[in-house]
């Protein structure tokens, strides 16, 4: 069965702004900039302060791995406990943020992301006091440097806004009639399915959208995982979803949005960018949106529609009611990797 396209997946052009730019691969040296500013590249500096004390015979730490320490642990540390810790975790704030300036230097000089005036900040690594700090510091460094740039947290929790800025992949049309859609959001480490509730009497601009229901695969703790499992194992969440919405009441867009790492083509396939799902990807003979339209045909009697685009285009796309007093804007996803994508908003042209 071919389900109805409603919109192309990984469209640069979208009910409500232009896709100018996502994924960008901007290399120094060899090395992709946006390895010096994910998750790892925070714990790797912590790892660099610890080793100073290390050699005064002093490790606050104790034997706890760097890559191991939770960000609820590094949070608290910031208010109460050792300080040398807390020193630690502001020496690595303070190094993460000229990093993270750096980079948006370089984004800006690029051609696609000229004239940007606010940039929004996403992923796991925003979801804590630290990212929060990273932020508005690495802003104060841009301003200090005479870069007019203004950086905000997502508005939503990062974890719900891969999910809530689907809603945006398609038009308002679609949603005539319905209360909630079922979304999807990719990651590296995390497979998240939930129901977004539109709450379209609220705001029909769907600024009062919310997560009603979320389920959360943790992939990456499990070892052999294929990637039909994986599929087969996303599908059966979004059934459960689908089962428990319908038993609430809620009635369902016969819709599925998708945030998935890479550069995503027009047919729901994978170019690149994939590497750390589990399973090969990227195959050219690999379709999500296809096995998953056959996996769930229908959605409340009508035919199932798919639509698939990159994680950060997603995730950004959350912020469209929150920033409609630009008209460039972008978003960064410190998570695994950095995801990144720059937006035109189209006013309704």
């Amino acid at each position: 069965m071919t389900a109805p396209r409603v919109a192309a997946h990984g469209a640069t052009r979208l009910p409500s702004v232009e896709v100018d730019s996502y994924n960008l691969e901007t290399k120094d040296d060899g090395a992709f900039i946006g390895d010096r500013v994910n998750k790892g590249a925070f714990r790797e500096l912590i790892e660099t302060w610890r080793k100073v004390l290390r050699k005064k015979g002093d490790d606050p730490f104790g034997d706890t791995r760097s890559e191991d320490l939770s960000k609820q642990q590094l949070d608290k540390l910031l208010s109460e406990g050792d300080v040398d810790a807390a020193a630690v975790v502001q020496g690595a704030i303070e190094d993460f943020a000229k990093e993270f300036a750096a980079v948006l230097r370089r984004y800006l000089k690029l051609k696609a992301w000229r004239d940007t005036e606010r940039v929004a900040i996403g992923g796991g690594f925003r979801a804590s006091r630290i990212g929060e700090l990273v932020i508005a510091r690495t802003e104060i460094i841009l301003k200090a440097d005479k870069v007019d740039i203004e950086l905000v947290p997502i508005h939503n929790e990062p974890d719900e806004a891969g999910l809530i800025g689907s809603a945006h992949l398609v038009p308002s049309w679609m949603f005539k009639g319905h209360d909630a859609i079922l979304a999807v959001d990719i990651g590296g480490t995390n497979i998240r399915a939930g129901v977004v509730d539109l709450n379209l009497k609220k705001s029909t601009k769907l600024a009062k959208a919310q997560v009603w229901k979320y389920e959360l695969w943790r992939h990456a703790d499990e070892a052999k995982i294929t990637r039909d499992e994986a599929v087969a194992r996303l599908a059966d969440m979004i059934r459960r979803l689908a089962k428990n919405a319908e038993k609430e009441g809620l009635r369902l867009t016969p819709f599925i949005g998708i945030g998935c790492p890479g550069i995503i083509e027009a047919d729901g396939s994978i170019d690149r960018g994939a590497q750390n799902l589990p399973g090969n990807w990227e195959s050219s003979k690999f379709n999500l949106p296809g096995h998953l339209q056959e996996a769930i045909p229908t959605i409340s009697g009508h035919d199932t529609s798919i639509v698939m685009h990159n994680d950060a285009v997603v995730q950004g796309l959350s912020e469209m009611p929150f920033m409609q007093d630009v008209k460039h804007w972008g978003v960064l996803t410190i998570g695994t990797g950095l995801g990144n994508a720059r937006f035109t908003n189209r006013n309704g042209d």
